[in-house]
């Protein structure tokens, strides 16, 4: 009896010991003196949380129900802010509260700013978690910002920037240090490791939303963002970091829904920390002008990006890489795949080396590359199926498209671009050919087709194309041309398999055209 006895109270003590630990290890704000009914603003006592949490080795910083003012929250390492279900975190809209300054990115450009709503610098395993939602409360900085005029004596935060930021880059910020305010980001770790933001609902970012710099381990999983009409307030904006991961998101805002970025010209090339490592998965984008977007800040480079398994309905683009002469940088090894677009407002895809126009200049540090980019299984419902179009010092390099069913105004335009393939892929059009090239060196065009063949419209039109091989395609009845060459420059042209029978002119060349068309027979067996 007393051996049963013995047991059972070490087993009660373990218990005891264990909920002992998990109560101390959650630090509720309330108990420090925040307000769960918006009355007071609670800046200091979660302060006073977080602290007690660093001083103990870590914890979580608990929200439990109801309404929450802050100012900014500043996280430190092995801290978890948890916002439980019911819980609303609402951000005043005083500027006052942001300062002091601290040290942040902006478009690509390392400044001292406003501190980010919320923001870590340096810490290792932070989280930010719940059921809950915050609110940035953005509209009076983004009525700032777009009133400004620049007639106006700068005010007394602008001011603080000035003094602040004297040897910046001026020239990288363009318009905006003139405009002379930058609105903060909502969520901002700056050289973080294992970073995790997890359930919550984001409104009304006064800027970029979730925007982690320079970090390692970054995991965005099951968040909700909703900034409709509003100015600059992209989703997931991963800038500079080593593996990250964004997944089950929902997001619509009024600028990119995730943007992939590494740095903006002569700031980005000195800090030289490429974006790479990144997957995105099964997420949902509404309102927002791209789906996925790298760049166009990617002087740092970006490679190893995986993007599939999402639905994009009503972005103005789906896919779009832009970059411009000035950024530098290389965008490489990027994979598409498992994605359906709907009622998009402009292009499906877009790789645009023109995204400012400027003038041709001899290949330097400057100048941007796109290459190695592959997309697959996409099915898409656009105004136009794609936009390639490179530099004439850099084109565009090894870029394939294969299993995709496109309907749109119009088709694919490729300029300034070298070895390019596309595999099964059909795209229906109402004005045009289904594939313009023009000034491309190495095409592979394989099973090609569009259902709705337009009269005197060919499906595939090159225009200064070099060594292309077309092969395997079965036009649909009523096809009236199937390829149109012109340009002095085209030659290379070889065709095979190809099964002609519902078309009824296959080729047609322009004068300009001089070399014959190859003709490639396959052997049968037993040849």
């Amino acid at each position: 009896m007393k051996l049963h006895q013995t047991t059972l109270a070490i087993c009660l003590a373990f218990v005891f010991s264990i909920v002992s630990v998990k109560a101390q290890s959650y630090y509720n704000v309330l108990k420090y003196g925040a307000k769960n009914d918006s009355s007071k603003i609670a800046t200091d006592a979660i302060k006073k949380a977080i602290d007690a949490a660093s001083k103990a080795g870590g914890g979580t910083v608990y929200f439990p129900a109801g309404k929450y003012l802050t100012g900014p929250i500043h996280l430190k390492s092995n801290i978890t802010i948890f916002i439980d279900a019911g819980a609303e975190l609402h951000f005043s809209n005083n500027f006052d509260d942001y300062l002091p300054m601290v040290p942040s990115r902006w478009e690509g450009t390392d400044v001292t700013n406003f501190s980010p709503l919320f923001y870590a610098y340096k810490a290792e395993n932070i989280s930010i978690r719940g059921r809950g939602l915050i609110n940035g409360h953005g509209k009076k900085w983004w009525d700032f910002s777009e009133g400004y005029n620049e007639k106006n004596p700068r005010t007394k935060w602008q001011l603080e920037f000035d003094r602040l930021n004297q040897n910046i880059l001026r020239p990288d910020l363009k318009g905006w240090v003139e405009r002379g305010f930058l609105r903060p980001p909502f969520i901002q770790p700056m050289y973080c490791k294992n970073v995790l933001i997890e359930g919550i609902t984001i409104i009304n970012s006064p800027f970029w939303t979730v925007n982690p710099e320079f970090c390692e381990n970054v995991t965005v999983e099951g968040v909700t963002i909703n900034n409709p009409h509003s100015p600059n307030t992209d989703g997931i904006n991963p800038e500079s970091c080593r593996y990250v991961h964004i997944s089950n998101c929902h997001i619509s805002v009024g600028d990119d829904c995730i943007t992939i970025k590494s740095g903006k010209d002569s700031a980005g090339r000195k800090m030289a920390a490429p974006a790479e490592n990144y997957t995105i998965t099964n997420c949902t984008m509404l309102s927002g002008h791209g789906g996925v977007v790298i760049g166009s800040e990617m002087s740092g480079g970006v490679k190893k990006i995986t993007i599939s398994n999402c639905v994009f309905d009503g972005t103005d683009r789906g896919i779009r890489i832009k970059t411009a002469r000035g950024r530098g940088g290389v965008v490489e090894e990027i994979r598409v795949d498992n994605i359906i677009m709907k009622n998009i407002r402009e292009q499906a895809i877009v790789l645009d080396m023109q995204y400012a126009k400027t003038q041709p200049e001899p290949v330097s540090s400057r100048t941007p590359q796109f290459r190695n980019i592959h997309f697959s299984d996409i099915t898409a419902e656009v105004n136009q199926a794609g936009y390639i179009n490179g530099l004439e010092e850099m084109p565009i390099e090894n870029i394939t498209f294969n299993n995709i069913n496109i309907n749109g105004k119009t088709g694919f335009t490729i300029k300034q671009a070298k070895n390019i393939e596309f595999h099964n892929v059909q795209i229906n059009t109402t004005i045009g050919s289904s594939i313009n090239a023009e000034e491309v060196n190495r095409m592979e065009i394989e099973g090609v087709k569009t259902f709705t063949p337009l009269a005197g419209t060919p499906v595939v039109q090159l225009n200064n194309v070099t060594d292309a091989f077309i092969y395997n395609s079965f036009p649909v009845n009523g096809t009236d041309v199937f390829l149109k060459l012109n340009g002095a420059k085209t030659k290379g042209i070889t065709m095979s398999g190809n099964n002609f029978k519902y078309v009824k002119t296959p080729v047609v060349k322009d004068n300009s055209v001089t070399e014959e068309i190859s003709t490639l027979t396959a052997k049968t067996s037993g040849e």
